[in-house]
């Protein structure tokens, strides 16, 4: 048996359960020793029924002392209930649905351990189709597979253990250098696979999983490693150093750069000015300032006689860096142009004209870049803004313009380091840590929607006073889940103390033109209060508006809530951020009660990742990441560390892998598994 032989080849898998691994990616014997537990049920300290709590899952021991005949409740469904008692004498209810076998597989008199959510309440307690084990079991700590309709754990369980009975030497052939095994003190491969699946006791699992997840966050910084060496060829867009025209901007502009921001300008200019095409995030908090940087660069490269390119996610987002990259390269006769996907032809087409000339040196627009009608002169730098919103791909498209041009990207979305170092492992990192002089912090409150017309009149408060506002609702329309909807709540404010006032709705189903007249109306203060999506999320620049109000906050991440807040604050005025829950559970009081402490995006980002975990920290699959099994890059930070300086020494000795071909062979499986990291190594 190997790892490629079909998992039909084992014992009791006919077509029917194919069919069901192959629905839950599993096709092979490899497959399937690689599909692991996503959590252990121990049964080893089971408690009295009398401290197992409605709505939690318990471990519960006791005696089946009464079963009663199956109950037909209607056509197809049958319950079938069962009575046990613990030793305290303290009873508990077991229901299983449609499962006769189940039921018929207890018996009086005997002893169980029942495992299961406990539903009912503090006088009657129930467990709905737990999962049992005889009392006198030696093996107390079972995996929970991840599972689909009529796959069972137990059918995982049987076939894993044939696998690993009968398996040879070859089948645990271990890719991991024995040097590198005991430098980090892992186990072996062998171990790792029979006890990730039949821990003998918590140790063990854990032992297990440390080595299965090393091996992955090794395969993955290789990878990223070896894609960030393969972009250092020499390039064709050497530059000198432009210190005088980098004297005459700062100069020129209404603010000073804080020192984070001449920091990142420097390493910028070296990057420029050396042997190989700069790879460089540029990754700021909400405000820090990431288009001046962008300015800089750009700056650098026109005086050099090279053209930039920035691409960003949304045509709000262009048209807002259009602006500001005008208003500071301009004046210094650097010349700007914008290209999205709802110009005209005739306009799109001049446009195309100017940039293929050379006459146009800083082409600011959308995917639109991409085109085949967008052609460069002199392409030397290409500049992303919220890098996580494209896929790998589409950068590379936008640099395939040019030859070997320099690259920069931008994110105010804030990223702990160990992610970053991650997501972004091609690129070199720069980090405005630093906001500008007289930025005044947010206020920020959290209440539950009992004080919606109390925050209401705050918000009305504000808009008397001569401000804007943003209302930002999760959804567009209504729907069953009753979360606050975009349309309806708009059209709700006319019967609210807000009645008075214009409001204005943008969303990101509305044609893009739509959306550009609805923010130009907001900019030029014909609209007081805009009711919005999270298409607000970047790139809204209007400094009157000072406050924001969140529906179902509490529905939302908190990078996300943060993002939110940055519209608020840009201007003169003290601004405030109110977040509105529904539903307040102690785990979002805790979420909320963070953002009213603090304006750090970065402590916040932190705080999202622990408690999100790195699948869900963007709300997409789009950055290029690929999907990780059994490592958890939230909880694992020391151990991706270890893997980070594993990866530059195994790089250092063989730069290609070929001294480590099955290691590289496996390095590409896990980036096969996501096309964009894959179309990158």
């Amino acid at each position: 048996m190997t790892r490629n032989t079909p998992v039909n080849e084992l014992k009791g898998v006919g077509e029917k359960r194919s069919q069901l691994y192959k629905k839950i990616g599993i096709n092979t014997v490899g497959d399937l020793i690689f599909h692991f537990p996503r959590r252990y049920i121990d049964y080893s300290s089971p408690i009295p029924v009398s401290t197992a709590l409605p709505g939690e899952h318990a471990v519960i021991k006791a005696m089946v002392i009464q079963k009663n005949p199956a109950a037909r409740i209607r056509q197809g469904l049958t319950l079938y209930k069962v009575f046990a008692e613990d030793d305290e004498g303290e009873r508990l209810s077991i229901i299983f649905y449609n499962n006769r076998f189940a039921a018929d597989a207890l018996h009086e008199g005997a002893e169980y351990l029942f495992s299961g959510r406990i539903s009912g309440n503090f006088v009657r307690r129930e467990m709905n189709t737990p999962t049992v084990l005889n009392a006198d079991e030696e093996n107390l700590l079972r995996p929970v597979y991840p599972l689909t309709e009529g796959l069972t754990a137990a059918m995982i369980t049987t076939n894993i253990s044939e696998i690993l009975s009968t398996a040879g030497d070859d089948f645990f052939a271990d890719t991991l250098p024995d040097k590198l095994r005991l430098e980090y003190s892992l186990s072996t491969l062998e171990y790792a696979l029979k006890n990730i699946h039949f821990p003998k006791d918590g140790h063990a699992a854990e032992t297990a999983k440390k080595r299965l997840a090393f091996d992955e966050l090794l395969r993955l910084q290789l990878g990223m490693l070896m894609i960030k060496s393969r972009s250092r060829a020499e390039t064709c867009c050497k530059m000198k150093p432009q210190d005088k025209a980098l004297e005459q901007l700062y100069k020129s502009l209404p603010f000073e750069l804080t020192g984070a921001q001449k920091r990142a300008v420097e390493d910028i200019s070296k990057d420029l000015c050396g042997g190989v095409p700069m790879s460089r995030l540029v990754q700021g908090d909400v405000g820090s300032g990431k288009t001046a940087v962008a300015a800089a660069a750009a700056l650098i490269a026109a005086k050099n006689g090279f053209q930039t390119a920035l691409m960003a996610p949304t045509e709000i987002l262009a048209a807002q860096h259009y602006k500001t990259l005008s208003e500071m390269l301009e004046p210094l006769g650097i010349s700007v142009c914008r290209v999205t996907g709802s110009m005209t032809k005739k306009q799109r087409t001049e446009v195309s004209e100017q940039i293929a000339g050379g006459e146009c040196l800083v082409a600011v627009g959308t995917h639109a870049l991409i085109s085949g009608t967008t052609n460069f002169k002199n392409l030397g730098l290409v500049i992303t803004d919220e890098q996580h919103r494209f896929g790998v791909n589409q950068r590379a498209l936008l640099a395939d313009k040019g030859n070997d041009p320099h690259k920069l990207v931008m994110s105010a979305t804030p990223i702990p380091r160990t992610l970053a170092l991650i997501i972004y492992g091609d690129l070199d990192i720069s980090v405005l840590n630093e906001l500008p002089k007289g930025r005044r912090k947010i206020e920020t409150f959290a209440v539950t929607s009992k004080l919606r017309e109390r925050a209401l009149g705050f918000v009305k408060k504000q808009l008397d006073e001569g401000r804007q506002g943003y209302i930002v609702c999760p959804m567009i329309e209504e729907n069953e889940n009753e979360l606050a909807a975009a349309k309806g709540y708009e059209k709700s404010l006319k019967k609210t103390v807000l009645a008075e006032y214009r409001t204005g709705l943008l969303h990101g189903k509305m044609p893009a033109a739509d959306k550009d007249r609805i923010m130009a109306k907001f900019k030029a203060h014909e609209i007081d209060l805009l009711v919005a999506t999270t298409v607000v999320e970047v790139g809204v620049d209007v400094p009157n508006s000072n406050i924001i109000l969140i529906e179902n906050a509490d529905r939302f991440g908190l990078s996300q809530l943060h993002q939110l807040r940055g519209r608020v604050g840009r201007g003169e005025y003290q601004s405030y951020c109110v977040l509105i829950a529904e539903k307040v559970t102690e785990e979002s009081e805790q979420r909320l009660k963070l953002m009213t402490k603090t304006s750090d995006g970065f402590e916040i980002s932190e705080y999202d990742l622990k408690m999100r975990g790195a699948g869900d920290f963007f709300g997409n699959r789009q950055h290029g990441l690929p999907d990780l099994k059994i490592a958890d890059i939230a909880a694992d930070r020391e151990l991706l560390a270890d893997c980070q300086r594993a990866a530059r020494e195994l790089l250092a000795e063989s730069p290609d892998l070929k001294k480590y071909p099955a290691l590289m062979e496996e390095v590409e499986e896990l980036f096969s598994r996501n096309d964009n990291a894959a179309e990158a190594l």
